[in-house]
């Protein structure tokens, strides 16, 4: 089963958002052979989650068995909102499709913390890429002048000298494009049909399009480009969550996932099969977060990735503000009332200009309203507790003076309205939404194994400050009160549009991928989503995003196509990457498991200097491993004290918990050093590419002057090798085998103290063997630290930060 073939395709396409779906039609377009690969599942019209129950199984944890649309992160400084279904962030946006500004396109800003600010590419590069986005998407600004959110915030723009706009909406008001605006009516479908193959409505003004359309009014990416793409044979698959990706000899890239079954089985879990396959390029579309944590995890296998991974992370300067309970007036003398859960969510934008358009300026910035649906004032008035407390107790107070004067009264309607309330708070404030152009100096990594995002407010402070005071001006001149999002008094955010963490660059040393979005040091890698996106876009970026992966498929497109691999020569792949998984002798007699955790860094040979480097990045590396010796007597009169290792290697770069396939542990083993003992470890495993790595470490037993018998008993020097590396492999010692990295674990003496009851023996005398394996290492420790008439040792002897050469240490 190894060596079969695996299903192979020309290009793989992992997500369904702006670049990927953008992507995944324009190479089946073309003719090629196209599977795109998304986690989330599909949702046609009418199956977006409304009612309490639904709601609470509507968020993304497939951990908690979780697969709704929503994937709610929080960070240290941030939190985010993104999407997981057909269609991506598309399902959940506010419509708005707005070009980046011309002169945004920034060269060399200087960052805060040290470097610069640069856009390889420019508005003359997009602009005919926009224009078939918009052909695609057929974006039309709001027709329904009317509104009263929309008339609220250009009344306010006119008031404070600024000029307020109607940004272009992917929605259908009419049922063809350019047709006349009109309500809940059966929208022509395009020549490549619907994937859904359920008809659409024309927008009805609900205000619900960031918790999924029902209607299908909105133009999403799975009723455009995801349609078109399926019309041209691009196979579309959901629920795949893809976790790994490894290179292939001679080109092409090995793609593994997970494919999660459309429903639970009997136990409430949904099964999990793991799928591969093949591809000769690659496309990921995966969202900031979900393209970043794939690279990270993945970069082993992907060696030829810049150091600008994971930096250049961005919230597109996202910030939330309210305007609350507006008492301003209308031209007719009434109080005027802003009903911002009727239209779509955005309607009206203004723009701050930025100092790349007028000296003076500082950074530039758009502040759009944003509605919410209808359903939702409801929530807002009854949260209101001592507003609904006191008029509750007013219509209990009346209720009560009825009957204490036995007075009839049948009629209560207007007491329940009094319960009710006026509704005042919610048809008169509007929620304010501002993004634009912040510091783009946040990176990201992975803690724990889970990702994480470095970002703070704090460098883009003055940029926020200057938003800040344009909502509280709207809000004043509404005649309402400014109130800042609760995070923000944390000076936390939430963004709905994370950018960066594989940013374009114009060289390896700036960026990941270069102009066109393909990777440095690996061909046919491209990141054709947000996470390649080197600042903030400024005004939403979904546009730019889509404009940017279409002038990238296109230039792949025009490269002369990839040379198709022989079915047995992707056999030969699949043999070279599968992972060489041994057993364990059987028979085992004695065991104990031990722990050891310490700091590792990447491209550094000697342990001493990768531990100090990974404690300062906080690059975790640990083990727990179950040592065991199946004969004692035979582990004990060996030469090289053998005994087998299984258990698990955790470090957060290379992806988190992966199993050893295959270990060994030498206890005590002759250096041909006089009054000098190693420990030696040798553990096989593979990141989740399925690249295969070794991990070689050892500790040094000798008496040294001072109480050092802890010190060199705890202490591991390791080193990672890239490759399964056999003991005693010659290639190894001459230096011919690649070194990824280093660093120091040790036994923590709370970890020692549980390991000293993890000893167990087996078969017909289990003490026995544990007594055994006692008496040889006390012996051994006896015979090296214990005072007797023995030579010192040789003091040209190597110290461990000098054995870890290559070709001197690996052993």
């Amino acid at each position: 089963m190894a060596n079969a073939a695996l299903e192979h395709v020309e290009a793989i396409v992992v997500g369904s958002g702006f670049g990927a779906a953008t992507a995944a039609y324009r190479l089946a377009e073309a003719g090629r052979s196209v599977v795109v690969l998304e986690r989330g599942r599909a949702y046609p019209p009418g199956s977006f989650a409304r009612n309490p129950y639904e709601m609470s199984r509507a968020f993304w944890e497939p951990e908690d068995e979780l697969f709704g649309l929503f994937d709610i992160r929080s960070f240290r400084k941030l939190e985010a909102i993104v999407s997981s279904g057909l269609g991506g962030g598309s399902l959940i946006y506010a419509n708005v499709l707005l070009r980046k500004d011309e002169r945004w396109f920034v060269h060399d800003s200087p960052l805060p913390g040290g470097g610069y600010e640069n856009w390889p590419i420019g508005r003359a590069d997009l602009d005919r890429h926009y224009d078939e986005v918009e052909a695609m998407l057929t974006p039309a600004p709001n027709p329904y002048d009317d509104l009263p959110k929309s008339k609220a915030l250009r009344d306010a723009a006119t008031t404070l000298g600024l000029e307020p706009f109607s940004p272009p909406l992917a929605v259908s008001f009419a049922t063809r494009p350019g047709g006349e605006p009109v309500q809940k009516q059966i929208i022509e479908p395009p020549s490549y049909g619907n994937i859904h193959g359920v008809p659409r409505l024309t927008c009805r003004l609900c205000g619900e399009c960031d918790i999924g359309c029902n209607e299908g009014s909105k133009n999403t990416l799975d009723h455009t480009y995801i349609s078109a793409a399926a019309h041209h044979g691009a196979d579309i698959r959901t629920l795949a969550d893809v976790y790994g990706i490894t290179p292939l000899a001679g080109g092409g890239y090995e793609v593994r996932y997970r494919q999660y079954g459309e429903e639970p089985d009997e136990t409430g879990i949904r099964p999990r099969t793991e799928v591969r396959m093949t591809c000769d390029e690659l496309f990921l579309g995966a969202g900031t977060f979900g393209t970043s944590a794939l690279l990270l995890r993945n970069r082993i296998g992907l060696p030829g990735l810049g150091r600008a991974l994971g930096t250049r992370f961005s919230g597109n300067g996202d910030l939330l503000t309210f305007c609350l309970d507006a008492k301003s007036t209308t031209d007719e003398g009434a109080t005027r009332l802003i009903d911002p859960a009727y239209g779509p969510v955005i309607t009206t934008a203004i723009r701050q200009p930025d100092g790349l358009d007028q000296e003076g300026a500082g950074r530039g910035f758009y502040v759009q309203e944003a509605g919410f649906p209808e359903f939702a004032n409801w929530l807002i008035e009854t949260a209101q507790i001592t507003a609904s407390v006191r008029r509750a107790a007013g219509v209990v107070r009346q209720f009560v003076a009825y009957r204490m004067r036995d007075k009839n009264e049948s009629n209560i309607s207007a007491e329940v309205a009094g319960l009710v309330g006026q509704g005042r708070l919610t048809s008169s404030s509007l929620p304010l939404l501002g993004m634009g152009r912040d510091t783009p100096d946040g990176r990201i990594i992975l803690t724990d194994g889970q990702l994480d995002v470095q970002w703070t407010t704090a460098t883009s402070a003055a940029y926020f400050e200057s938003m800040r005071t344009t909502m509280r001006d709207i809000s004043e001149a509404l005649g309402g009160r400014f109130r800042d999002n609760p995070l923000w008094w944390t000076k936390r955010v939430v963004t709905v549009h994370p950018l960066g963490g594989v940013p374009m660059g114009r060289h390896i040393h700036e960026g990941v991928v270069d102009s066109w979005n393909e990777a440095f040091g690996a061909p046919g890698l491209y990141v054709v989503d947000g996470a390649a996106v080197p600042g903030p876009v400024g005004p939403n970026p979904s546009l730019t995003i889509a404009a940017m992966s279409n002038r990238a498929v296109e230039h792949a497109l025009e490269k002369p196509r990839p040379r198709k691999r022989s079915a047995k020569a992707r056999a030969a792949d699949v043999a070279a990457i599968s992972p060489d998984v041994v057993d364990p002798v059987p028979g085992r007699s004695m065991e104990f498991t031990e722990q050891m955790k310490g700091f590792f860094a990447f491209d550094e040979e000697d342990p001493h200097r990768g531990w100090r480097l990974g404690r300062q990045i906080t690059q975790r590396f640990m083990f727990q491993l179950t040592v065991t010796a199946p004969d004692v007597e035979r582990f004990v009169a060996g030469d090289d004290h053998t005994a087998t290792a299984t258990g698990f290697v955790d470090c957060d770069v290379l992806g988190g918990e992966l199993p050893v396939q295959r270990g060994w542990a030498n206890l005590f083993v002759e250096t041909g050093i006089d009054g000098t003992l190693e420990m030696r470890y040798r553990l096989w495993f593979s990141d989740l590419s399925g690249t295969p790595l070794t991990m070689y470490g050892f500790k040094t037993v000798r008496d040294d002057p001072g109480l050092d018998i802890w010190r060199d008993t705890s202490t591991l020097y390791i080193t990672l090798l890239k490759g399964h590396i056999p003991p005693g492999d010659r290639g190894a010692q001459e230096g011919e085998v690649e070194v990824l990295g280093a660093g120091i674990l040790r036994i923590l003496p709370r970890d020692f103290a549980r390991q000293m009851t993890t000893f167990r023996g087996s078969g017909t005398g289990p003490l026995a063997s544990i007594a055994r394996f006692g008496r040889f290492f006390m012996k051994s420790v006896a015979d090296t630290y214990l005072p007797a008439a023995k030579p010192p040792p040789p003091p040209a002897e190597p110290s461990p930060s000098t054995s870890i050469e290559p070709g001197k240490a690996v052993r």
